[in-house]
């Protein structure tokens, strides 16, 4: 018996000393500590997980050690040789896929007929097809910041110091002086602790989500959310429950049921978040933001509420919902805004709490990865606040004009108007014909566009809302969207609208 396992034993003793002068090597490496405790944790939690991850580990070392590229022997046969001919040939017979595909005739139609403006535009830009002054009721302006010759010039003298970009992301040399004073007239404008800038308005809402939202955790949005707030909960991978368009009934029978649901699997409770606009991209329509904020507080939820549109012109002042309601704005949890549309200056922004603010300062995409505003924008943001701030009658006018338009409006008896009355976006559909609840998008496309060229062709520059069909969740209704300002005499909007009431009723009379 010991003459039989004696070779065994030498075996045992041989194997043991190559690992245990392995593991001496393997002690001596920089790391190797860490390794160590990775492997224990994940061993000790999911052996399982070890087992695969050595299975992964040797397939990525054979395919780093075999030969892809190289004709050699053993295996030569699987490449083809070519002469020189050959290849020339099959180069001059390549063509590339072409980036996009082509435009269809309607899409080219419309593209055509896309208004070319001469100088600067404004309330009353000059066309180049016509040569004439139009009256302009499709570009977002509207407390006329665009136009003020005091921001104009504020402009000019930040240029000269600074120049025109910043040259970097906030996080590293792209932060001015001009940027942190700007976070702090929107938050004192605002009345919140703390405030951040973003470059891009498109990407402040979709990387505002993200900041927060993370897998596992519960986002309830209303159905009819522009798609910037889509592509930020897409991002975020959160479970989104959707409730029905600007119905708080439906919100509440939402919050109910997640909560219900919660109870009966009994899981832990999770991060939860509402997330709707202040007035809608999509129609006009506005929240109540009181019951909002009643429903979040009673089923303790986080409210991420997007005034892309508001901000800047429903209020006394123009500070949005929260003004227009007379809530206080620490109700909601991060207020989101555009600079570029409230402001007339480019980029968006958050309000909010401070620990709300400074988290977005390293876990927003678009805060730390993107440049961050042109200095002179940042100025004219600030003094756009200025003149909101004392300037109360920009917003006065700028509600005299939406009440001029929407009473013209009401009139024709062939469009329905779903937007807020104190909404400066007014989205005119054409009324159906039928009962259906469906609606032929490629038909209203095309009636609608026809209003809108004879339109310009009568001098009053309007627009269809633009959509990219096929990105968003549920398609949106075609419509004209008329934007007023407060840059217009209430004649001049009168006058343009009565162009286009003219328009409609002799169209579909």
């Amino acid at each position: 018996m010991a003459s039989a396992s004696s070779p065994l034993d030498t075996v045992v003793l041989t194997i043991a000393q190559s690992l245990s002068a392995v593991e001496r090597t393997f002690y001596k490496l920089p790391g190797s500590a860490i390794i160590e405790r990775y492997v224990r944790s994940s061993h000790q939690n999911d052996p399982g997980r070890t087992f695969l991850e050595l299975i992964i580990f040797f397939l990525v070392v054979r395919t780093l050690l075999q030969s892809r590229t190289r004709a050699d022997s053993n295996n030569a046969k699987n490449f083809i040789e070519f002469t020189e001919k050959e290849i020339d040939e099959l180069v001059e017979d390549w063509v590339p896929e072409p980036l996009s595909r082509p435009l269809d005739d309607v899409e080219a139609a419309e593209l055509a007929a896309v208004p070319v403006v001469a100088g600067p535009n404004g309330p009353h830009p000059t066309l180049v097809n016509t040569g004439k002054p139009a009256i302009n009721l499709a570009s977002l302006n509207f407390t006329g910041l665009a136009n003020n010759e005091h921001i104009k010039q504020r402009a000019l003298e930040a240029m000269r110091k600074y120049g025109v970009g910043s040259c970097g992301p906030t996080g590293f040399y792209g932060n001015f002086d001009v940027h942190i004073q700007c976070e702090k007239d929107i938050a004192e404008f605002l009345d919140t602790e703390s405030a951040i800038l973003y470059w891009q308005g498109f990407s402040t809402i979709s990387s505002v989500i993200p900041a927060f939202c993370k897998r596992g955790d519960i986002i309830v949005v209303d159905r009819a959310v522009t798609l910037s707030v889509q592509k930020g909960m897409e991002i975020s991978r959160s479970t989104i429950r959707w409730y029905d368009h600007n119905d708080l009934h439906s919100l509440e029978e939402v919050l109910q049921s997640v909560e219900k649901e919660r109870r009966k699997r009994k899981g832990p409770l999770t991060r939860r978040f509402i997330i709707t606009e202040g007035i809608f991209e999509r129609d006009g329509t506005m929240t109540d933001l009181p019951k909002l904020i009643e429903l979040k507080q009673k089923y303790k939820y986080r409210l991420i509420l997007d005034e892309s549109f508001s901000f800047g012109s429903v209020g006394r002042t123009g500070r949005g919902l929260t003004e227009l309601y007379n809530v206080k704005a620490s109700k909601v949890d991060m207020l989101v805004g555009s600079c570029a549309i409230g402001l007339c200056a480019t980029g968006g922004f958050c309000a909010g709490s401070k620990n709300v603010v400074e988290h977005q300062r390293i876990n927003a995409p678009a805060y730390v990865f993107s440049a961050s505003m042109p200095p002179l924008l940042a100025v004219s943001a600030s003094e756009g606040i200025n003149v909101l701030r004392d300037t109360p009658s920009l917003l006065t006018r700028l509600q005299d004009n939406i009440r001029a338009a929407r009473a013209l409006l009401d009139q024709v008896e062939c469009i329905s108007i779903p937007s807020h009355r104190a909404s400066p976006i007014i989205h005119i559909y054409l009324r159906n014909t039928t009962d259906a609840p469906v609606f032929d998008i490629e038909r209203e496309e095309r009636l609608l566009q026809e209003v809108v060229e004879e339109a310009m062709a009568q001098g009053v520059m309007i627009t269809k809302a633009k959509r990219v069909r096929g990105l968003e969740i549920s398609e949106a209704r075609p419509s004209i969207r008329l934007a007023m300002s407060s840059a217009l005499s209430k004649s001049d909007t009168e006058k343009a609208v009565h162009v286009l009431v003219k328009i409609l009723k002799r169209k579909f009379r």
